[in-house]
């Protein structure tokens, strides 16, 4: 949560290069799709909410930026199509918007907006094929790797799909397991795996071991950046939503909130240390010293909560009994309203922050 959307160098916050192999025969083949953050700069400060609210930060090299991050990209992997998963309402759709204002002044690279929550509402997988109808041409042209067992290179991949959601977890590990099917195909069917009209849906062993890979790698991916399993695994899974699935969803939603507000802060000064971000100085004191750590507040400010809960809930009870209970009730009321309205005030400081850099 702490490192979102893109560095001045053009570098994001979240971003995976995804290859799919298959073998059959005397042929390898290979298929790779990108993910990564939205390339601007934005922030999303955890505050106690379910949902931080999203920020762009107006910066002067905020142009350079985007244009630093797709050259590169165009250097490394030819063509780029970008797929936006986004909202188009809320924080997500400003955001949104303001990534393909930016997408208008790239040239060279096709820039394709997709609401995934409102196409794929209700949890229709199927609705992607609108998104693949869109592209289906130039992923066609752009191709797949393809080798033989000597060694000779049969065709190179030309160009990359990137796709991002926010977070560039869930939505996108459906949508880039979609692709990654439609690819899987074409493969197959060339290296006469397949016949031309045929695809892995005919075959439960491959598909479900096809299906069991991505929902796998979504997995890997969402405990690597968040700390909890990916949601959505049954799309990928099923092709719809389960109950047990949503059960699943559920505790790692939990988890992510839990990790997000409470572990992520001190997580990224781990990060930063390791990765060599943050320089260790003799002469300068450490940020761990600096200030109070407010978050040490929160125990207590929860036992008040729940212990003025449960004393309102019992003096309550006892209304009918004495009357003096109401005001006892009306005093225990008042006083869990108030801490709650006093930590959702300042819910940023009770928080994981991290001390070591700053967010840009």
């Amino acid at each position: 949560m702490w490192r979102r959307g893109a560095n001045l160098e053009g570098a994001t916050a979240n971003f995976v290069e995804t290859e799919q192999l298959v073998e059959y025969e005397d042929l390898t083949s290979s298929f790779i799709q990108l993910r990564g953050s939205i390339p601007l700069l934005w922030e999303q400060i955890v505050d106690l909410s379910y949902k931080p609210r999203l920020s762009i930060i107006e910066h002067e090299e905020t142009h350079k930026v985007v244009q630093r991050h797709f050259h590169d990209l165009s250097q490394r992997y030819g063509k780029i199509i970008v797929a936006d998963l986004t909202d188009k309402r809320g924080d997500e759709g400003d955001l949104s918007n303001a990534f393909a204002a930016e997408m208008d002044r790239i040239p060279g690279v096709r820039y394709i907006h997709f609401d995934f929550h409102h196409v794929c509402r209700g949890g229709n997988f199927d609705n992607l094929q609108a998104l693949y109808n869109q592209i289906e041409e130039a992923i066609h042209k752009q191709g797949y790797f393809l080798m033989n067992t000597k060694g000779e290179i049969l065709l190179e991949q030309s160009g990359v799909v990137r796709s991002n959601c926010i977070d560039c977890l869930d939505r996108t590990n459906v949508t880039q397991s979609f692709l990654a099917r439609k690819s899987l195909d074409s493969q197959l069917q060339l290296m006469g795996a397949l016949l031309s009209s045929e695809s892995i849906s005919l075959s439960d062993n491959i598909h479900d071991t096809f299906k069991k890979l991505w929902v796998e790698h979504g997995d890997e991916l969402s405990l690597e950046y968040a700390g909890s399993y990916a949601l959505k695994g049954d799309l990928v899974r099923y092709g719809r939503q389960t109950l047990p699935g949503l059960i699943k969803d559920g505790m790692s939603a939990l988890s992510r909130y839990y990790l997000n507000n409470f572990h992520d802060g001190v997580r990224q000064d781990a990060l930063d240390l390791i990765s060599g971000y943050y320089t260790v100085s003799q002469g300068s004191s450490s940020p761990f010293h600096n200030g109070v750590d407010s978050s040490s507040y929160l125990p207590v400010a929860s036992a008040i909560i729940v212990g003025g809960i449960t004393a309102t809930t019992f003096t309550l009870s006892q209304v009918g009994r004495n009357a003096q209970h109401l005001i006892s009730s009306i005093i225990c009321a008042g006083l869990t309203v108030g801490v709650v309205a006093l930590v959702k005030a300042n819910g940023k400081q009770f928080c994981s922050r991290p001390r070591l850099c700053g967010l840009i």
